[in-house]
């Protein structure tokens, strides 16, 4: 079939300040896996919401197989065959996955017909998945496959994905993949977003690239090297992180039998974690989603309480400290939702400064906010760390979700503080933006702070991590010195094998 299945001709949306998307026009074939790429702010995320219907283009116009394509809503979009899997899931974790598929249809057939159809896709493509399960009890890898599910009831001729991969083990990535590239070999055309390009290489045959909101390229990801694709993404050359030799100091960061309770009946319980951190050292710590992250931060950063001496910062007790306590004695923390947890999303970005900043800053004076202190600092993290703004006086939920990543880590290393715990660093943002977090990371450790990296990105890990420890179902795996292991025994330790056995199968 030679017809385009869908047609961009100078799409074009600009918003107060920003030009989202500038005369964008390409092609999608049918059955074609098609990689959108971009860096953070590029304008991906503007464009397949034009083509979902969540947003109205300016001008421009798109063809859906050669008839006008003018989506007004979403379900207009699903109507015309338009489905999209969103990089956050839209899930209740209180139902199971039939009622949650339910509540994505206009006018859902009974619940027993839905599980019956849940069950036939899920045969048909690989997707093992109980529709009678509570969705709060299933993995992040589970979570989507609900989300595709979802999608697929409808029959759609486009499939758009949004960083799929982000949460996902590499069994689950191939388990998706090979479900992708059976629907595409069925005629579905998909839209992927990643800005995983080895994972573009393996998996697209055609790439465009925007930036600055315009198309600068397009190119085959199956011939183009990722650093030659991300230096398109850029316009400039990518850097490497450099690691430097650092002078180890004493323990800075210290947790004794750390045990919690899960704060709810989808959480996962701290089980005897044990850790120490010493000045100049990064401790990667890596596992599957939902093996107790969450809990682990927040336990770390005094957002859930412990005995005292069971969480020790420089020599001192202070598991029974609350966050701003902790924050003075030299402790910072980026948890892994940005947007809502880490930030506040109709706040600017200048009080989602002075919400973290405020103690270790100084940006007060007898309880009124000391506002050009806080726009000072706010602009040192925009410019320090590239965040594509406007302006300082926009609000969170203005950013891209990497550019919003790129603040909150920032705004958390300029406080220089002794401990720094952050989960899932590279989350959604582009190859240069992510090299750049990890040197300011390894920039961090050389000046001296201990640096504690939860990530299930194990390539960054192993680049710039001392030692790693494996989290699964709450238990933390005694540490290991990374440049000892190999991708193959890091794997084994997160599915729960210890190191001997590890160290036997490598």
């Amino acid at each position: 079939m030679t017809t385009p299945l869908l047609t961009l001709n100078s799409l074009s949306k600009a918003y107060p300040g920003v030009i989202a998307n500038q005369d964008v026009s390409f092609e999608i074939m049918p059955g074609e896996i098609h990689a959108l790429l971009g860096e953070n702010g590029a304008g991906k995320s503007t464009l397949v919401k034009t083509i979902y219907g969540l947003v109205t283009p300016d001008s421009g116009e798109m063809t859906l197989l050669g008839a006008p394509y003018t989506p007004a809503a979403p379900h207009a979009a699903r109507s015309a065959g338009v489905a999209m899997v969103f990089q956050h899931f839209s899930l209740f974790d209180a139902l199971n996955v039939a009622e949650n598929i339910a509540l994505g249809m206009e006018t859902p057939p009974p619940l027993r017909a839905i599980a019956d159809q849940v069950r036939a896709v899920s045969a048909k493509y690989g997707l093992p998945l109980d529709p009678d399960r509570i969705v709060g009890d299933l993995s992040a890898g589970e979570r989507q496959r609900v989300e595709i599910i979802r999608c697929l009831l409808q029959d759609p001729k486009l499939l758009i994905m949004d960083e799929p991969t982000s949460v996902l083990t590499p069994k689950e990535v191939t388990m998706l993949f090979e479900t992708l590239r059976k629907l595409a070999q069925e005629g579905t055309a998909i839209l992927y977003i990643s800005h995983k390009l080895e994972e573009i290489r393996s998996l697209c045959e055609t790439a465009t690239v925007l930036r600055l909101g315009a198309v600068v390229g397009s190119c085959d990801p199956r011939e183009t090297s990722a650093r030659d694709m991300a230096e398109l993404m850029v316009g400039a050359k990518l850097a490497t992180p450099q690691k430097r030799d650092t002078a180890v100091g004493a323990i800075r960061f210290r947790l004794n039998d750390l045990s919690a309770t899960a704060p709810h009946r989808f959480g996962t319980a701290l089980k005897t974690v044990n850790l120490s951190v010493r000045a100049g050292e990064i401790y990667g710590i890596g596992g599957v989603a939902g093996n107790g992250q969450d809990e682990l931060v927040a336990a770390l950063s005094g957002e859930m309480k412990t005995a005292a001496n069971m969480v020790v910062l420089n020599g001192d007790p202070v598991g029974h400290l609350n966050p701003n306590n902790r924050r003075a004695r030299g402790f910072c923390a980026a948890p892994e939702e940005r947007n809502g947890h880490a930030a506040a999303p109709d706040m600017t970005l200048i009080e989602n400064t002075a919400l973290t900043a405020v103690t270790r800053e100084g940006l007060s004076n007898r309880g009124f906010l000391r506002w050009d202190k806080a726009q000072s600092l706010c602009e040192k993290i925009i410019a320090t760390f590239d965040v594509r703004t406007p302006s300082a006086a926009n609000t969170a939920r203005s950013l891209s979700g990497g550019n919003l990543q790129k603040f909150v880590i920032g705004r958390e290393i300029l406080q220089s503080p002794d401990v720094f715990v952050v989960n899932q660093p590279p989350w959604g943002v582009d190859a240069a933006a992510a090299a750049a977090i990890r040197q300011a990371l390894l920039d961090l450790a050389t000046k001296g702070a201990a640096v504690i990296v939860i990530s299930q990105d194990l390539d960054e890990l192993m680049e710039i991590s001392d030692y790693f420890a494996a989290l699964n179902g709450g238990h933390l795996s005694d540490p290991q010195p990374m440049q000892e292991l190999t991708i193959d025994q890091i794997g084994l330790m997160l599915g729960g094998a210890d190191i001997t056995e590890a160290q036997k199968a490598g």
